[in-house]
């Protein structure tokens, strides 16, 4: 028996633009995507019989095919049926940390490490390109959680170009637990409500790489935290905002503490954050809004920007 411990780490995004509508039914996006510290621990193992299972300390997280990890077995499964009858099924355990439906990426980064952790049982040596064009008939998030680090995501979020790294930008992440925000909800609705902003199909990817030589890119090139914080973008706030007054009372909080850089909704929500230049303001802005909102249905995180995604932390 063999088994491996990954660590897959969550994502917030620093921008996202709605460019317009694709041809496939999906936005074309143009995104900064940025992994952070906050992570959970996936384990894969290898079992003697011809099955998968998924265990999670969540009682959310279902152990079936709605789990987006059950999904990164099956796929496995299929695409390689020789090292399935060779090697057999395997048991995954998720050790979650990252909360769930907060647009943080948890089932895409868990998919992401079931993909590195079969391949390295069934020992397939899966290059980092094979692995992401896998993940990303998952989900759109999948191949960046494999990658890791910070880019540039565009068409469905799918495609990535690196960006230089960013380290140690302290962030505070704020969730209510009982409060998930759907994001085709969300997305549906911009389109509703936005859609006629949008300009034609023509020349879609041509505008979505406009971020490559956008304000906010020279930000992370420079490695400047403050004009990161002041350049941060999500037109999904402008119908998930108004739709969710928690969510909007909690940016406005963290906006109105000192030291506080910038702060904006991740993705499609719920989670708010807020980026520092230090670990000691982070945490004392975490206590500040705690006793600003009390409500012990919202969690509180501080972690900081990381430079990898899926990492092995151990095997056996």
């Amino acid at each position: 028996m063999h088994s491996y411990s990954l660590i897959a780490p969550a994502k917030i995004n620093l921008y996202l633009e709605i460019i317009g509508n694709r041809p496939d039914g999906y936005h074309e996006l143009a995104m900064i995507l940025q992994s952070i510290g906050l992570a959970d621990q996936v384990d894969v193992r290898s079992i003697s019989t011809d099955s998968i299972r998924v265990h999670c300390n969540h009682p959310q997280v279902p152990a079936d095919k709605r789990n987006l990890a059950y999904r990164a077995a099956e796929l496995m499964v299929r695409q390689f049926p020789e090292a399935f009858a060779k090697y057999g099924g395997v048991e995954i355990t998720v050790n979650k940390q990252i909360p769930v439906a907060a647009g943080l990426a948890g089932g895409s980064t868990n998919a992401a490490a079931v993909l590195v952790g079969i391949d390295l049982l069934w020992k397939l040596g899966l290059t980092q390109s094979e692995l992401e064009e896998l993940g990303g008939t998952l989900g759109s998030d999948v191949p960046f959680c494999l990658a890791g680090g910070t880019a540039i995501a565009t068409g469905r979020g799918d495609q990535l170009s690196p960006l230089p790294s960013l380290d140690n930008i302290y962030v505070v992440l704020g969730k209510y637990r009982s409060l998930e925000v759907s994001t085709p909800w969300a997305y549906k609705t911009y389109r509703e409500q936005f859609g006629d902003s949008y300009r034609d199909s023509d020349n879609l990817a041509v505008r979505a790489n406009a971020v490559h030589s956008g304000a906010i890119v020279k930000a992370v090139v420079n490695k400047d935290a403050g004009e990161i914080a002041q350049k941060l973008h999500n037109d999904l706030e402008r119908v998930v905002l108004p739709a969710y007054p928690q969510v909007l009372q909690l940016r406005e909080v963290f906006a109105s503490q000192e030291g506080v850089l910038g702060t904006m909704m991740s993705g499609s929500g719920p989670t708010v954050f807020a980026l520092f230049e230090s670990q000691q303001q982070a945490e004392l802005v975490l206590l500040q809004v705690r006793e600003g909102i009390i409500d012990e249905d919202l969690e509180l995180f501080v972690t900081r920007t990381i430079t990898h995604g899926i990492k092995v932390a151990s095997s056996v």
